[in-house]
């Protein structure tokens, strides 16, 4: 099974988080140094040199590369968000969940157990695709290179030049598991001949601290480099509840423990030392970066970047907190009997090298190399049920990752028309590969910590690989000055192979005392209490074409329209037990327009799309019809159909006023038929038939999907007052709103509902009139409104109702910034 992470922070470990926050701070310091020290020595300098200067564009010279070559936004026949670096500063974008709200149909769940974070586009996504081989429907890149592990989306980005969100399916240009989409960032490159750099500071509530700092250094006429630092800080959002005055008496717990089938000789009274009431809290962020990347330009016709990327992450997870707390506490609360624990640590290696063969063609190598290690713990059972006693009334449910290791690598090679043509074509092979493992424990315990065994497990996946081979191509016809055809293909060969995987579940000896399994256990060991449930060896392989069909053309210089068939592939693979599961498949329909108006200060770009998936995965943690648990995949059968329209505004008003507006609906989100839809974490689902496989389920065929909801709208306005000293002050207001949708697939009711909410952030900035300083203060989530992001669970209360559980998107918070240019 592919599973989360943790193991309690040690002091060790505390002491390198601060020796690494140390000595990252040093280095945001070095490059400040170095960039007074270069800058007066340029002082002397043309300020019309600055490469800072070429970041005020016209709306229509906004570049993007989601067809593999550089194209104007207003030029690409393509539902594509770009975002750049200004606007990723002032709306402090700081993870791939900060993006979400400014382009349509997108949404980010947090997950708590694995620390990860799971991505939805136009309403497709999984958010149970957070382990080791379950893969995405929507697929991130940085640089072009593929980072496949959900823990990607949760970490740091720094230093970007934009952020490309490439809506619809992707699989002919950027492969597999683009089902709905794709994520591009790219990174600021270093520059030829110029010295220039810049410094961000930010202090806040929850004793927030946020640093950032990079500078581009030429070396010579053909090579410079650039070194980016960041670190990201603040305390816990989730204050630990006092369990005194919550536990009952201990002659009630006694009576408990008797009603219950104890017995007086056994009984003991609840340890209220094993609650959590101090140290590091649960939605705590502690993460750093760093990257140092190169540019060699030796002649006119080769061009290479390259770059080494650190993330560091030792913050906590994301508490499941209940929907409606106990009385008298506080709803950024928990009862806690599991310390929250996140280590991770990622190193990233990126080239490209392009290469002119001559005037019509060009080559490209990119390739990529990731390795991760990371651990984590997590109170899964969220203190939501008060015990009655040390074995009854309540659960206690520690999901930790005790280890995972991930390495992936990849290569492409791309050849391709340039200049102007009558076929611009484009022609590649592909290779990536995975090397995965993990071991992830889950002791699940009657009452608390000391109480008596409900189950518990390990999942100890030492090996399991992915390898995927692609070849693809495409052509764009352009049939006269205003029209365009385009048709493209791949064909992708995907393997996945699981070796020595083990579940190991609890045998139930009584010989065996009962504690919750811990790091230093082995389950294969005689004597540990445990027996193998499952063994995952085995192997998956398939082949997949997609394809493209698309045709464009210029009603005027300023209004393009396009439409297209196109289809993605995600992959299958290996299910607890070796059993495989089928990759999906989607072939999308959609047709765009894109205006521009206002000599190109006002742009308008609109699309409506119709989605029909076959053999969609939804995947959850189920207990099989034997008690043993694992982590099922199930296609759903039939089509999963979905349509929407979405349209994005940009608006520059004059000189000083700009305006953005993104719209998203979504009125057809209907799932196709799965009979047996089951899930540890919602508990009182009915008992399932023998003939499915599992202990619990619903019918959820023709439901609605999760984050998706009907109508969703962003609006961003900021105005500049220009003063009379030639600086300005510019606030800004960003808010968000949309209608109400379900938190997951079951659609149970309003516990697994977000109700329609509006979200805002303010801001006031002043900058100084020659644009070498600003400084700020914000608001963020102005409203302090509640925003469920997940239904992370339910679970049956005494008398047979249910209590709900989500993850959230962060209270409100404040602070202020300074940033200078050099």
């Amino acid at each position: 099974m592919n599973h989360r992470s943790n193991d309690a922070r040690s002091p060790v470990r505390d002491r390198r988080s601060v020796s690494g926050r140390t000595a990252l701070c040093c280095a945001i310091a070095a490059v400040l140094a170095t960039g007074h020290a270069r800058a007066a020595a340029d002082n002397a300098a043309d300020d019309a040199a600055d490469p800072r200067a070429l970041k005020t564009q016209s709306l229509d010279e906004v570049k993007v590369t989601a067809t593999k070559r550089s194209t104007s936004l207003q030029k690409t026949p393509l539902a594509v968000t770009a975002i750049g670096s200004d606007t990723l500063e002032k709306e402090r974008v700081n993870t791939v969940t900060d993006i979400v709200k400014l382009v349509p149909g997108f949404a980010a769940t947090t997950q708590g157990d694995h620390g990860v974070v799971t991505l939805t586009l136009r309403g497709i996504g999984n958010d149970s695709a957070k382990t080791e081989y379950a893969d995405p429907e929507v697929a991130l890149f940085v640089d072009g290179v593929y980072t496949p592990r959900a823990e990607a989306a949760a970490g740091l980005l720094l230093d970007l030049q934009s952020a490309e969100v490439l809506r619809g399916p992707q699989g002919t240009l950027w492969g597999r598991n683009s089902t709905v989409g794709a994520v591009n960032f790219q990174t600021a490159k270093p520059e030829l001949g110029n010295f220039y750099g810049y410094a961000q500071f930010e202090a806040g509530d929850y004793a927030h601290l946020g640093l950032r700092a990079a500078v581009n250094v030429p070396v010579s006429e053909t090579f410079a480099f650039r070194v980016a630092v960041a670190q990201e800080q603040h305390d816990g959002y989730v204050d630990y509840q006092n369990p005194n005055g919550q536990l009952p008496s201990v002659a009630s717990q006694q009576v408990a423990y008797l009603a219950n089938g104890g017995t007086l000789a056994s009984f003991k009274a609840i340890d209220p030392n094993i609650y959590v009431t101090g140290g590091p809290k649960y939605n705590a962020q502690d993460q750093s970066a760093a990257r140092v990347s190169a540019l060699w330009v030796p002649n006119d016709k080769l061009t290479w970047n390259v770059s080494l990327e650190y993330f560091r992450d030792r913050g906590t997870p994301s508490a499941n907190l209940m929907q409606n707390p106990r009385a008298g506490q506080d709803f950024w609360s928990i009862l806690a009997d599991t310390v929250p624990a996140l280590s991770r640590t990622n190193y990233a290696l990126r080239s490209r090298v392009d290469y002119a063969i001559n005037d019509a063609m060009e080559f490209s190598y990119i390739a990529g190399y990731s390795r991760f290690r990371g651990s984590s713990s997590y109170d899964q059972d969220g203190g939501v049920l008060v015990p009655t006693s040390f074995a009854s009334g309540a659960n206690y449910q520690d999901d930790r990752t005790n280890w995972s290791k991930y390495e992936s690598w990849s290569h492409e090679l791309d050849l391709k028309s340039v200049g102007d043509n009558t076929i611009d074509w484009i022609l590649g092979l592909y290779y990536a590969a995975e090397d995965n493992g993990i071991r992830f424990d889950i002791p699940i315990f009657n009452g608390t910590p000391q109480g008596t065994v409900g189950w518990q497990g390990s999942f100890i996946q030492p090996k399991e690989t992915v390898d995927s081979w692609a070849g693809f191509g495409q052509a764009t016809w352009h049939i006269g000055d205003a029209t365009r055809l385009t048709f493209g293909a791949r064909f992708t060969h995907d393997e996945k192979k699981n070796e020595g995987g083990r579940n190991y579940g609890w045998a139930y000896d009584a010989t065996v005392p009962q504690v919750p399994i811990y790091p230093g256990l082995d389950p294969a060991s005689p004597g540990s209490g445990f027996n193998v449930s499952a063994k995952n060896d085995g192997k998956y392989s398939a082949d997949k074409p997609t394809w493209l069909l698309k045709v464009d053309h210029d009603l005027s210089s300023n209004t393009l329209v396009y439409a297209s068939v196109s289809t993605g592939y995600k992959s299958g693979g290996l299910q607890d037990g070796g059993v495989p599961y089928k990759g999906e498949s989607l072939t999308n329909y959609e047709a765009g327009i894109k205006l521009s108006f206002l000599d190109h200060r006002l742009t308008w770009n609109s699309a409506v799309y119709h989605e029909d998936f076959k053999d969609f995965q939804l995947a959850a943690p189920i207990t099989f019809i034997d008690g043993s648990h694992g982590l099922g995949f199930s296609n759903v059968q039939g089509t999963t159909k979905v349509t929407g329209i979405e349209s994005e505004i940009a608006a520059r008003l004059g000189d000083v006023d700009r305006f953005n507006l993104v719209f998203s609906a979504i009125p057809t989100k209907k799932l196709g038929t799965l009979l047996y839809a089951g899930s540890n974490d919602y508990g009182g689902l009915p008992a399932c038939p023998a003939a499915s496989g599992i202990g619990n389920c619903m019918d959820v065929s023709g439901h609605e999907l999760a984050h998706a909801p009907d109508f969703a709208f962003n609006a961003i306005y900021e105005h500049d007052f220009i003063l009379s000293n030639g600086a300005r002050l510019t606030p800004r207001f960003s808010g968000h709103w949309e209608s109400s949708s379900w938190l997951s697939p079951f659609n149970f009711g309003a516990g697994d509902r977000q109700k329609a909410y509006f979200r805002g952030d303010l801001s006031l900035r002043y900058t100084s009139a020659d644009d070498k300083w600003y400084a700020g203060a914000y608001v963020s989530n102005f409203t302090d409104v509640k925003v469920r992001t997940s239904d992370a669970g339910r679970t049956v209360a005494p008398g047979g109702s249910f209590i709900y559980t989500s993850q959230y998107l962060p209270p409100r918070t404040f602070g202020v910034n300074l940033g200078i240019n050099f």
